[in-house]
């Protein structure tokens, strides 16, 4: 079977599952945190898939990666949910698509909530003010709430570049620069 379709399938059952128990926020930040622990740890998934390592300790290992880190550097206990998640995955050997399902999840979350993703870079940073009207601007338009990350990129000189959904604006002035020198070439 496609590791896509398992992933999805597993996913599905953990969002029905946070969903009856009203967990479906917490098992979403467990979820981003398992998901940025895999990207952040290339080792986390050569151990997690290593046979020679017993399963408590993948359990283990697993609910360290999902916990939420708290203020100086402690994390917060994992929720019962994807500790039984976790345990499952493990029984039924599907430890080499915990990555996908974890994506999956958070996917899955974000349509069944309606959260799109923004992003705002701008060449310096900018205010807390700036950032929410532009995070409102965006929610207005899309009709749902918006996970907004804002960057700073030295190198668009000026202006900004909006993105989410499929939308894409870009009013920095290096883009104004090369509009000018394609015009000028011609």
């Amino acid at each position: 079977m496609d590791i896509g379709v398992i992933s999805v399938r597993y996913a599905r059952a953990l969002l029905k599952s946070a969903l009856q128990a009203k967990q479906e926020a917490t098992v979403y930040a467990e979820m981003q945190m398992l998901s940025q622990s895999y990207l952040s740890i290339p080792e986390l998934r050569f151990t997690i898939d290593n046979p020679m390592l017993a399963k408590d300790k993948k359990e283990a290992l697993l609910a360290t990666a999902c916990g939420r880190i708290l203020k100086e550097g402690t994390t917060q206990e994992v929720s019962d949910l994807t500790k039984r998640f976790i345990h499952i995955v493990l029984e039924e050997g599907r430890e080499d698509a915990l990555q996908f399902m974890a994506n999956s999840y958070i996917t899955l979350y974000r349509q069944q909530k309606n959260i799109i993703r923004g992003r705002l870079i701008t060449a310096a940073a900018v205010s807390a003010a700036t950032e929410q009207k532009m995070k409102q601007m965006v929610e207005s338009k899309t009709k749902g709430s918006v996970e907004f990350q804002t960057e700073v990129n030295p190198d668009i000189i000026g202006g900004f570049i909006l993105e989410y959904g499929t939308y894409r604006m870009d009013a920095s002035v290096r883009n104004k620069l090369k509009l000018i020198e394609t015009e000028l070439k011609k």
